[in-house]
Formats: structure tokens, sequence, C-alpha cells
């Protein structure tokens, strides 16, 4: 069931009608009922899985919590359930793999629940959150039909204090989500899905393409994406306020960025933020012995794991290694560039800077969207204004 159907419209509707004429304690009943339903009709296997991981995150935080008062085994609680939450995705992401069964279908949203429950885990194990007593309002915070299948990737700090308190949305949350809602769908209906075909037909069929297809290709594909990804990411947030919730902001003008760097502050800021502060910065300081080295090697580590967490195979891999790479290019090269910067002039500089990010993360994408590492290098061998 995606936002653009008819079968979500019903279900919104009827969620929204219920939600603002009953009791505080029926709305988050109903939020909670409309989320299951929305899991639900794409498989129920599917929420199913969602509500286990759920109810796990849920009964390991608190044993942490537990065990913490008492002194001794929440570290080895916590690291187990981080363990048990890592080698549950890996089992899902890779089984086709590791079963051969080419039928089997990743749950959807798993990688995105999955990170959010790390991270309350991790806050919980801190001491940066409080263990979130009452069921509901964690299986609401985990489930949320909005932020179910993409995102964004809410922390329980910004997420859970609106879910134990949920009401009405005021008038001015319900004009604002529905111009948000405006332009997602404008985003997803007019430059998405018209460039999509276009995109994907190159791809399938690389081999016989012109040079110049290759290259629109690629030019066009982060565009795509974009408005895809950002489309939905709007459509949620614009949801969310019809319901009284703030969710979190996922992008803010990624392609006016100057660097790889700057990119990622702009680009799933969620996700960005995410593997900031629970990988790269955890990373960084186990290896701040190291130097420079170490925060290099702490950023390809990062990077590599983003690739992976997007599919499974090499050409992902890759993707993020590009990403880590030219990240810690931009890091060593930095005093070169301000010396440039000063020669050339800074209006000149940033927008040559602009361009190269947007042509750097383009030609990374081809390996993100090729069905293998060999197929991406022919891609971009092959790329020519003929």
């Amino acid at each position: 069931m995606s936002f653009i159907s008819l079968e979500f419209v019903l279900l919104f509707l009827l969620c929204f009608t219920l939600y603002h004429f009953i009791s505080d304690k029926g709305r988050k009943l109903v939020l909670l009922a409309a989320s299951g339903v929305f899991i639900g009709y794409f498989n129920p296997a599917f929420l199913v899985t969602a509500l286990v991981v759920s109810l796990f995150t849920y009964g390991a935080a608190i044993l942490i919590e537990q065990a913490r008062e008492k002194g001794r085994g929440f570290r080895l609680i916590y690291w187990g359930g981080i363990s048990c939450l890592v080698l549950c995705w890996i089992g899902f992401r890779y089984a086709n793999r590791l079963t051969g069964d080419s039928g089997f279908i990743f749950p959807l949203g798993m990688s995105f629940y999955t990170f959010q429950a790390i991270g309350y885990l991790t806050e919980v194990y801190w001491e940066e959150e409080k263990a979130e007593r009452r069921p509901i309002d964690f299986l609401l915070y985990m489930l949320l039909f909005m932020k179910f299948l993409s995102g964004p990737i809410e922390r329980s700090a910004d997420l859970l204090p609106q879910v134990r308190k949920l009401s009405p949305a005021s008038y001015s949350m319900m004009t604002y989500g529905l111009k948000l809602i405006v332009v997602g769908l404008v985003k997803k209906l007019v430059l998405a899905d018209h460039i999509a075909p276009y995109i994907d037909g190159v791809f399938s069929s690389m081999h016989t393409a012109s040079g110049v297809q290759l290259l629109m290709a690629c030019l066009l594909y982060p565009i795509e994406l974009y408005a895809d990804f950002s489309g939905y990411t709007d459509m949620a947030i614009g949801i969310g306020m019809l319901f009284g919730l703030k969710l979190s902001s996922n992008f803010a003008h990624p392609f006016a960025a100057q660097t790889t760097a700057e990119f990622w502050r702009r680009w799933h800021i969620s996700l960005s933020s995410w593997v900031r502060d629970y990988l790269f910065l955890p990373l960084s300081s186990f290896t701040r012995r190291w130097g420079q080295w170490g925060v290099a090697a702490s950023l390809m580590v990062t990077f590599i794991a983003l690739g992976v967490w997007h599919g499974a195979g090499w050409t992902f891999a890759v993707y993020g290694f590009i990403q880590g790479l030219v990240i810690v290019w931009e890091l060593r090269t930095e005093r070169i560039r301000n010396k440039v910067r000063k020669h050339i002039g800074r209006r000149l500089f940033a927008t040559l800077s602009v361009i190269r990010t947007y042509l750097i993360f383009a030609v990374s994408l081809v390996f993100f969207k090729a069905q293998s590492v060999s197929d991406a290098f022919y891609f971009l061998r092959n790329i020519s204004f003929q």
C-alpha cells in the first residue's frame, strides 16, 4: 500500500476522522491499528517481523536499565541486544544468498526500524534516554505508518514525547502539512515518475545505448532519486503533521552542497546523522591514537557500511567506498582548495565546487544502480557526447 493508492487514501481518511473525534487513549489505538493494517497489507509476515523486533527492543531496553540499577550485566545485555538486531537484519538482507531462495523478499521498512531500534538501545545504554515502559507508546514510536517505509529515522527523544501525549493537529499544522503533501506529490508524480522509465531503460539496455544516452542517464539519476525519496519524505512529514506529529526533516537542498561532506549533511539527514553519532564518532574515538589516519579509516568503514546498508552486493559497497574516499580526499586537500578559492574568487569557486560535488555523486550512483560492478564500469567507460 503506497501513499499514492486508493487503499491508502481510504485508510488515511478513516484513521484521520477517528483520530480527531475520540479520546486521547483512543487516538493511540487508532494510529497503532492503522499502522498494523498499513504494514500487514504488504505481507502479514512483515508485520510479524516488525512487531518481534519492536517488542524485543522494548524488553531489552528495560533489562538494560534494570541491570544498570543493580550494577552488573547491563553491558552484556546491550551488546547482546545490538548483536541480535544486527544479525537479524543481516539474515534477512542476505537471505537470498544464504538460502539460495531468489523469491525471498526483504521485509519492507526493516532497515529503517532496525536503525531506530539500535539508536534507541544505545541512548538507553548511554543514559541519554529512559526506557519506555508503555508498550503502546513504544510500538507507535517504532511502527507509525507514515514513516515506516522510508523514514525519517526518528530519535526517541524527538518522537516518543509526542506519541505519549497525542493531540489533534492545529490549523497551522494541517495547512502546512497539506502543502508538504502537495509538494511531495509533485516531486514524485511530475519529476521522479517521468524520469525513472528513461533511466531504467538505459540501465537495462546499456550495452546497446549510445554514449549520450548513458551520459544523460548518469546526470539525471540523482535528480530522479532525490525527487522520489524527498517527495516521499515530504508526504510522510505532511501526513504526520495532520496528526499533530512533527517528524524530522530529511533533506536540505543537497545539490547546493560544495563538498561531499556537506552533501551528506543535507542528504538523507536522519540516516547520515545516525551513522555519524552511532558509528563514525565511536569508531573515530577508538582510532584517535592513529591521528588523521584514524579519522580516514573511520570514515571509510562508516561509508562502506552505509553503502552495504542500502543493499546486498558489491555495487553498494563500491558506492560507499567512493563516497568515503572523496570525503577523505577533501579533508586532505582543504588547504589547497582554500588557496584556489582565493585565487579564482569565492563565487566561481563555489559554482565549480557545486558542479564537482554533483558529478561525483552522479558517478558513484552508477554503482548504486547497476546490477554488477562490471556493468557499472562498462557504463562509465562508454559515456560520451555522441
